[in-house]
């Protein structure tokens, strides 16, 4: 089946929201009595493409995420019987190779389906020379440093590729579209573009099915999953969260709904939470399309079906995202337990005794020596585990041998004898095995040309980058609280976590930060963003703030206020000493901070 003539708004419906989701998704999906068009899937991170890319490039093991395959094989015959199409981006870093396999799986299978693949995400080669050449022009999105000032060599280079491709291909009866790295929202374009037909040129409809892939292309985040309001679901149905679907209409109209008589929730709240997840502000840029999302507006239809407006559509950016990736090194590390009075002092006395032990020609050889403090001692605790300290020590060094068992795991337990008072390590010594890390340089390119390639043995489809493009400056807009309020205008306050009445989301890209958070209803969202001021928030972050850029904004129609913390995550996912790699930890520790709250709130209840 090619072009679709049909007037009816496509149902699009996302079965996997990173390379960790449940994998019998899709064959429900694809066996239930409820119609979908086509099914979506975001098998891909900045924590697997490097990894994979290390992996395959020094032959340690395979490409593309082997989960598909475990989750497409007992669905493809319903698939194929009801005409279901598939695009998802499985394919990681070696989408040729995913593509083979499942061509032979359908042929094997004896099915009627044509499966298509979309090559040019992996740019190695097209890039190494100027890589090479002119390092200087090759700027890190997060950091602004320059490639030059890196000092990794790149081993492998990944660009970010939108979704009309995808339309392409089943524009030309592809059944099944494996792609790389596709932007995670791209199939969802890609398959409302070409079941409506639209053009290059229909900003605001691609605009919308943009951010319609937003808001389900992490599964059920949009239903549930990942919930500030977690309490507030109906637990019957935890176990079973709905997976999402965004009806797409011609016109570009978005109805975000989930499969029928299954748990969690689509309401208002989760779809703010998920559209506020991962931004970086009021311009969504993807290679199709720019969307403006600074007046996205939700409106609840009926229970479980939640309308999106208010996204308009630019030119897309000449540009796409480029990820490079490099050996790092090797990193290890070891944890204590602490329990008692004077944690402080006792944290000092063991990272003395640590480093004395270790000596400096072994900590020269360290890129990173990290000790970190996780958890606190209630007073007057009313059991043990209430009052453990974990303790860590995170190490990384360029060579495996400057984390050997004789340079790491001896100098680190010798001491244990010799230090604080119910001296304890943790007996797994698994994570003070050295083990290999990336670095990752997220920068800018030109879009490069896709080449798409068919089972039927058809020639090869070109698509080409975009000729109406929009420069985008560096830096999103960034300002004030707008129209702010005396807070004393709201009358008694009471000192209660800011969580208890602001819902929140944040995440990570690169080693950028964002963090979202909206008032609970329109009465409240005065009161939010004046409190909400730049200098409010890095008096909330604390120790957390570490003189980091941070950009402010607005979502009026939301309630919401929104920060970009610039090069919070240290080096990003793959290289970050820290447990929150994925940046998702910021927004609960805000949550958690007193603030002065109008009692007038708190008498309406709390989160």
């Amino acid at each position: 089946m090619g072009l679709v003539e049909l007037t009816r708004p496509v149902r699009i419906m996302n079965i996997s929201g990173s390379p960790c989701d449940k994998r019998d998704a899709i064959a429900k999906a694809a066996a239930m009595d409820e119609h979908i068009d086509v099914l979506v899937g975001d098998w891909m991170s900045e924590l697997n493409m490097p990894t994979r890319a290390y992996n395959v490039t020094n032959g340690l093991g395979i490409g593309y995420e082997e989960t598909f395959l475990e989750a497409l094989e007992p669905a493809l015959e319903n698939i194929a019987k009801k005409g279901i199409k598939l695009a998802a981006n499985a394919g990681t870093v070696a989408t040729k190779e995913l593509y083979d396999i499942v061509v032979k799986m359908v042929r094997e299978k004896g099915l009627d389906l044509t499966i298509a693949w979309i090559e040019g995400d992996v740019v190695l080669d097209l890039v190494k020379d100027d890589l090479k050449k002119d390092p200087k022009k090759f700027v890190h999105i997060s950091t602004g440093k320059s490639l030059d000032e890196w000092g990794f060599d790149p081993l492998f280079a990944q660009c970010y590729l939108g979704g009309l491709g995808i339309a392409m291909a089943f524009k030309a009866g592809a059944d099944i579209v494996i792609c790389g790295r596709v932007a995670d929202a791209s199939p969802i374009i890609g398959a409302a573009a070409w079941w409506h037909n639209w053009s290059r040129t229909d900003y605001d409809q691609l605009a919308q099915s943009l951010i319609a892939g937003h808001l389900i292309e992490c599964s059920v985040y949009v239903t549930g999953g990942n919930f500030c309001g977690f309490k507030s679901l109906d637990w019957a149905g935890i176990n079973d969260l709905g997976y999402p679907i965004a009806e797409i209409a011609h016109d570009g109209d978005v109805i975000i709904t989930k499969v029928k008589n299954t748990g969690g929730l689509v309401s208002i709240e989760t779809c703010k939470e998920q559209l506020l997840y991962e931004i970086q502000g009021m311009h969504y840029l993807n290679c199709d399309v720019t969307a403006v999302i600074d007046q996205a507006c939700f409106t609840e239809l009926a229970p479980n079906r939640v309308r999106l407006s208010g996204i308009t559509g630019k030119p897309p950016p000449a540009t796409t995202k480029m990820g490079l990736t490099a050996f790092g090194g090797y990193q290890a590390e070891l944890h204590w337990a602490m329990i008692g009075l004077d944690i402080d002092e006792r944290v000092k006395l063991l990272d003395d005794q640590l480093r004395d032990s270790f000596g400096k020609s072994r900590m020269a050889k360290f890129n990173l020596w990290d000790i970190s403090v996780y958890g606190s001692t209630p007073e007057n605790p009313r059991n043990q585990n209430s009052c453990i300290v974990d303790v860590r020590l995170f190490a990384q060094a360029r060579h495996a041998e400057d984390l050997s068992e004789a340079n790491f795991i001896r100098p680190a337990l010798d001491i244990n004898m010799h230090t604080y008072p119910a001296a304890t390590f943790h007996a797994d010594l698994r994570t003070a095995v050295p083990k290999v890390f990336t670095e990752y340089f997220p920068t800018l390119i030109p879009q490069p040309t896709q080449t798409i390639h068919f089972s039927t043995g058809a020639s090869p489809m070109k698509f080409v980058p975009p000729i109406e493009t929009t420069i985008h400056p560096a830096s999103q807009p960034s300002y004030p609280p707008t129209n702010p309020v005396d807070l004393s205008s709201f009358g008694p306050t009471k000192q209660v976590p800011l969580g208890r009445v602001v819902y929140g989301r944040a995440g990570d890209k690169g080693s950028n930060c964002n963090v979202g958070l909206f008032a609970r209803n329109a009465q409240e969202w005065p009161w939010l963003r004046s409190l909400l001021s730049t200098e409010k928030l890095i008096d909330l972050m604390d120790e957390e703030y570490k003189g980091q850029k941070i950009d402010r904004m607005e979502f009026p129609n939301l309630w919401a206020v929104h920060f970009l913390l610039h090069d919070h995550l240290d080096r990003g996912v793959t290289a970050n000493a820290g447990y929150d790699i994925l940046g998702k930890f910021i927004v609960e520790f805000l949550r958690l901070k007193k603030v002065d709250v109008p009692v007038a709130f708190l008498e309406k209840g709390v989160l």
